[in-house]
């Protein structure tokens, strides 16, 4: 049996990613099991409950007697404890490699898309593999969430083709379900501290600097920087915890497509590299920005070696 799963701190793509992948599997009669490496944030919840599709269980590590498939990552910084001695089956993802090594040849698939669903479904179509309704609405729920229902730069054609497809065989409105999806995803009312900057986040190693880069999203920026005291608090324990160079928090609204971020650590001059900004107690505008893949990991890795 199979074991699949995306990244920690899991989005909507990385946890709907294993259930379509394990779906998919399953169907080319190889046995396989869906797990998840963190809890659920409320927008995969919703998508989850609406289209009646159970919670993954959750995964705390695997060992060498594992074969796995990773979806939605590839770094093994962001993945289970113990990926290192696992056998890898196969990677889909659709970001940067960055980490990964393999004893044994495997399937490794890395497309220059806005999100994993997007290759999924091109491998059901590769498969002559029915894409069952629950299934399309999961898939289209992770487009919408990855691209911001089609306003983030890492949208491309493509992503928008697909997700308008799914969303036929799933039966929604696209723009109706999608803003539904985005809005349950911004409600941060009952989050503390700790999970606004864990809900979602990833660690990436640039050049021997150890940065962390959390994200949320949100219609209400102020109302999230009233709590920059205590978010500060949290973010210098984890950098103290964790040997972090960089820790930056991106608060970005998803209604006008522009973020707020929190930066701490001793190489915050990346960032100001960066974004050629200068932090104002501790804290920068950056008008524009809303994708971490795209338009932060980018120019802080261009930053970092120049």
């Amino acid at each position: 049996m199979m074991k699949i799963f995306g990244h920690q701190n899991p989005d909507t793509d990385t946890i709907t990613s294993a259930i379509v992948m394990a779906d998919l599997q399953n169907a080319l009669g190889n046995p396989s099991t869906a797990y998840r490496l963190g809890e659920l944030n409320k927008e995969t919840a919703f998508a989850l409950d609406y289209f009646k599709v159970d919670t993954p269980e959750l995964l705390t590590t695997v060992d060498d007697q594992d074969t796995v498939i990773l979806v939605d990552h590839n770094e093994f910084a962001q993945s289970v404890a113990g990926i290192e001695k696992a056998t890898p089956y196969m990677v889909v993802d659709h970001h940067r490699v960055a980490g990964f090594s393999s004893s044994e040849p495997l399937f490794f698939r890395i497309e220059p898309v806005g999100c994993t669903a997007t290759i999924l479904y091109r491998m059901y179509l590769e498969n002559n593999i029915e894409i069952k309704p629950e299934i399309a609405g999961l898939m289209a729920s992770a487009i919408v969430s990855d691209s911001l229902l089609f306003k983030s730069p890492t949208c491309t054609a493509f992503d928008r083709e697909v997700c308008l497809k799914l969303a036929q065989i799933a039966n929604i409105e696209i723009e109706t379900y999608g803003l539904d999806l985005l809005k349950a995803g911004t409600d941060l009312s009952d989050l503390s501290v700790d999970q606004m900057l864990t809900i979602d986040a990833k660690v990436f190693t640039m050049n021997g600097i150890s940065a962390r880069i959390a994200q949320i999203n949100t219609v209400d920026i102020e109302g999230v920087m009233t709590r920059q005291p205590d978010i500060e608090t949290e973010m210098n324990n984890a950098i103290a915890a964790e040997s972090l160079d960089l820790f930056m928090f991106v608060i970005t609204d998803i209604m006008n497509s522009n973020s707020q971020a929190i930066v701490l650590g001793d190489r915050i001059d990346l960032v100001e590299k960066a974004f050629d900004t200068t932090l104002e107690q501790h804290a920068a505008y950056l008008p524009g920005v809303v994708s971490r893949k795209k338009q932060i990991v980018p120019p802080l890795e261009k930053a970092s070696v120049s």
